[in-house]
């Protein structure tokens, strides 16, 4: 995130260099930079004779190289943007020779969607010599949180950690998916407020009482009747609910729960960075190591694993989701 911010201050500030290799995991910030430049380097006016966008599918590195090769007209700069380069995989080591002397009224942009670039090879170390390489990485999902406090932050807004945790819980790690998201609070939602579970809930669609992390709360502290309810409605959306991402959730907790056994500092901050969770949700871990031993604990990580499988279809034929379900919670408590 921090890189990224770099090179837009860059380019901003007309710190510009020839290539940017943008490659990496995570798309989003491959987006955000290439839509950056796209925007920022030159004029309206410019645009029409100086800017073009091609695909990697429908071109060749030849052709690249040959329209970076190109001079501006009426202009300091012409910016060529690829996108979706990564089809050139089997090919882009080709760029070298051009990224070696490239046009330096050129600004080349590769977009480079899940893929990397060798760092032995030529072209990697030229780019870098040469041009920037940027590394998108995909954020675990207990980094999601955090970003979306900071990327809010940045446009003027609190968030509530249940809420962030709504968020990640229902649209996972796809940073793209949550910033659009995000964008509808922007519209309804005025600046220096919270974004409450209940905001969540209203604009973006999100049950703050029936939805994974509710019935995680509600297992950690032994509430059957609250997990009943949650778990009948899984039941009856069950689209909206997939039992597999349920499961895993709850895999997870119970495997963090068996860490916190283990861990002899029980103190919020030691907590929290050992187990990789928000402090907010230290109080549930607490709770849940009084309501489960770590032998109990043992026995429901071994029975979730058994049930995820049954949700994939191993051992459990035409076995419903109500039915996988009501053996979920029989597994638990």
């Amino acid at each position: 995130m921090e890189e990224a911010k770099r090179i837009a201050t860059d380019v901003k500030n007309g710190q510009l260099k020839p290539i940017y290799f943008l490659m990496g995991d995570e798309p989003y910030y491959i987006d955000q930079i290439a839509s950056f430049i796209e925007k920022s380097v030159l004029s309206e006016a410019e645009k029409g004779f100086n800017q073009m966008t091609i695909y990697g599918k429908d071109t060749s590195v030849d052709e690249i190289v040959s329209n970076a090769k190109r001079y501006p007209m009426m202009a300091e700069h012409q910016v060529v943007i690829v996108k979706e380069a990564q089809h050139l995989s089997r090919t882009i080591e080709n760029l070298a020779a051009y990224a070696a002397q490239p046009q330096p009224t050129t600004i080349l942009v590769i977009c480079y969607k899940y893929k990397k670039l060798d760092k032995r090879k030529k072209l990697y170390k030229v780019i870098k010599k040469e041009g920037v390489l940027f590394e998108s990485k995909k954020l675990y999902e207990n980094q999601v949180a955090d970003w979306i406090r900071k990327v809010l932050l940045g446009k003027g807004y609190q968030i509530a950690p249940k809420a962030a945790a709504l968020l990640v819980e229902f649209l996972g790690t796809d940073l793209s998916k949550i910033n659009n998201e995000l964008e509808k609070l922007y519209v309804v939602v005025p600046k220096d407020t919270e974004i409450t579970p209940q905001l969540v809930e209203k604009h973006i669609g999100i049950s703050k009482d029936f939805n994974n992390f509710e019935l995680k709360k509600a297992i950690g502290e032994r509430n059957v009747q609250k997990a009943t309810r949650i778990v009948n409605y899984f039941a009856e959306n069950p689209k909206d609910n997939p039992f597999v991402v349920t499961v895993s959730l709850l895999h997870n907790f119970f495997v963090q729960l068996l860490q916190y056994h283990g861990l002899k500092d029980r103190s919020p901050k030691s907590v929290a960075q050992a187990l990789g969770v928000n402090p907010y949700f230290v109080q549930e871990y607490q709770v849940a190591s009084k309501n489960y031993p770590m032998k109990r604990v043992s026995a429901v990580v071994s029975n979730l694993r058994t049930l995820d499988l049954k949700g994939k279809g191993v051992g459990a034929h035409n076995m419903g989701q109500h039915d996988l379900l009501k053996e979920l919670l029989t597994a638990i408590f």
